[in-house]
């Protein structure tokens, strides 16, 4: 009998048909078998506002977020001023933008990965062969001179979105630093008006001690003369002497104090210490009312700058990884050279000495001892660490804003109660004084009155100059007149309920630096998932 092995028609097709499909099944396989990222992931989630309970501690009250100009408000138009030298002269400010420069040259090196990237290259070479070695003569055996000319052209096609990842993390790192510029401009004007506040609390201390000297001189000319009509000894005289230099004393110590606080505030404007030498002395005037804006746990989120920084942070991050994802895919590129080579210049400009070559590259980690999945698992415990810095961020605000507002209405109670007292104990003053000109009553009544006068007028002063350095604290935790809304710096949106997976349309090649506004990272095997269905249907059309 007779075997016919030759095939029947239409088996051809068939045949194609199933070494198709088993070269597909071989590359899922082999796929299968490649770096992969299953089992890395992360569950953390930024902490919305409304996840923090503040309703009692920050009610609505319908009052007005603080503005740029907010330092208005106290009255003196010296204060605006230092404000606007400080920020423009500063070196703080000038290290925030020269960070912010930095990081805005980043999205321009991740930028031009996106686009095909030309180079040329020229070179000359005087060689001699060998006439007993591969060239004989007459090649061998004399000087030559070759002449290579060549352009040459690479574009990463990036089909699974890495290089628009990259460009979308530098975008978000740039929002960093703007937002990091903002926040210095609100710390920065801040202390300046904080150290202002200072200076004009001990002006005010010191205008009480030059006081005190005149009190106490008076005390000491009633002790003379009672000394003089034998009422008192030479140790009340002595007394009264003492206590009068002790108040000159303190106020020679509360000019060097003034004098430290100038160079503070030469220091905070940018300049040396003689400018701060040359500020006249500060006339603020007791801030408004405070009234909390409505709805500010909300709202805080873009009026923080640091808040809107660690946001922005957590976007880059999230892009990080999604970069880090891409790299576990193939990654294609397309090379082309074109260019020409003769020995000698005669025959370099000829068609005949072209050079050609053009030709796709494909590069798929298939064994990295652990590397990539390494770099992935960094890049989701920087991603947490982000996602915790920014919910901190957002407590810590949170804290500070009803800190500052309870700190406020507590210091107008005890102002009134200081207040009560600084009237009764210079009345007390003025009797003791009445009596012990009339002889009525010892010196030590006297002294222990006017110590009371003076540490209750100390307090007075003192808890002034503490609300309205607890009105700058208010206004810094409030955002200092900041505002990313309607701006480039405004947050991304919350993220859909499920996240797009990273994988990305060949072809898709727009950098749009805020394409991506999701704020949970994709699913470890979402990217996985994508290629095994990809190849899955390539399967099933070789089938077809």
């Amino acid at each position: 009998m007779k075997s016919d092995f030759s095939l029947q028609p239409g088996q051809p097709r068939r045949a194609a048909a199933v070494v198709a499909a088993a070269t597909a099944a071989a590359t899922v396989f082999a796929l299968a078998g490649c770096v992969n990222y299953a089992g890395i992931k992360s569950d953390k989630q930024i902490a919305p506002a409304s996840q923090f309970d503040s309703a009692q501690s920050l009610p609505s009250e319908g009052g007005q977020w603080p503005t740029l100009d907010w330092a208005e408000q106290f009255g003196d138009p010296q204060l605006p001023r230092l404000i606007d030298e400080a920020l423009q002269g500063s070196p703080s400010i000038a290290q925030a933008q020269a960070r912010l420069a930095k990081a805005a040259s980043y999205i321009e090196s991740s930028r031009s990965a996106l686009f095909p990237q030309l180079n040329a290259s020229y070179s000359w070479t005087r060689e001699r062969y060998s006439p007993n070695g591969l060239f004989v003569a007459p090649i061998g055996g004399k000087w030559d001179s070759e002449h290579n000319l060549l352009a040459s052209a690479t574009w990463d096609l990036d089909l699974w979105g890495k290089n628009r990842a990259k460009l979308n993390a530098a975008v978000s790192r740039e929002k960093v630093a703007q937002a990091e510029v903002q926040q210095v401009r609100v710390t920065l004007s801040a202390s300046v008006a904080s150290t202002y506040n200072q200076l004009a609390q001990l002006y005010a201390l010191r205008d009480i001690a030059a006081r005190e000297i005149h009190n106490r001189q008076t005390i000491g000319t009633i002790t003379n003369g009672r000394v003089a009509a034998g009422l008192d000894t030479n140790v009340e005289r002595q007394t009264a002497s003492g206590n009068i230099a002790t108040s000159q004393s303190s106020l020679t110590e509360l000019d060097g104090q003034i004098t430290v606080v100038r160079y503070q505030l030469g220091a905070l404007l940018g300049k040396g210490p003689d400018r701060g030498l040359q500020i006249a002395e500060p006339i603020v005037h007791p801030g408004g009312a405070v009234t909390l804006p409505d709805n500010v746990p909300a709202d805080l989120l873009s009026r923080r700058p640091d808040l809107v920084a660690a946001r922005w942070q957590v976007e880059a991050m999230l892009h990080d990884v999604k970069s880090t994802q891409a790299e576990f895919f193939p990654d294609i590129s397309l090379t082309g050279n074109f260019g020409l080579d003769a020995f000698g210049w005669s025959d370099l400009f000829t068609w005949s000495s072209r050079q050609v070559m053009v030709g796709p590259a494909v590069h798929l980690p298939i064994f990295d001892a652990g590397a990539l999945r390494a770099k992935l698992k960094g890049n989701y415990a920087d991603f947490d660490l982000d996602v915790a810095n920014y919910n901190q961020t957002l407590i810590n605000a949170l804290n500070e804003v009803a800190t500052q507002v309870s700190s406020i209405r507590s210091n107008d109670r005890q102002s009134a109660d200081a207040q009560r007292a600084l009237d009764a104990s210079s009345k007390a003053y003025e009797l003791a004084v009445i009596r012990y000109k009339a002889g009525l009553s010892p010196q030590l009544q006297v002294l222990n009155a006017d110590d009371n006068r003076l540490a209750a007028e100390q307090a007075v002063t003192n808890l002034k100059m503490r609300r309205r350095d607890l009105q700058i604290g208010l206004v810094k935790a409030l955002g200092g007149g900041f505002d990313a809304s309607g701006t480039g710096l405004a947050a991304p949106a919350p993220a859909p309920a499920s996240a797009p997976a990273v994988a990305a349309a060949p072809g898709g090649a727009n950098a749009n630096a805020n394409a991506s506004t999701d704020n949970t990272v994709p699913p470890a095997d979402s990217g996985a998932t994508t290629q095994a269905d990809a190849t899955t249907a390539a399967m099933g059309q070789a089938a077809r």
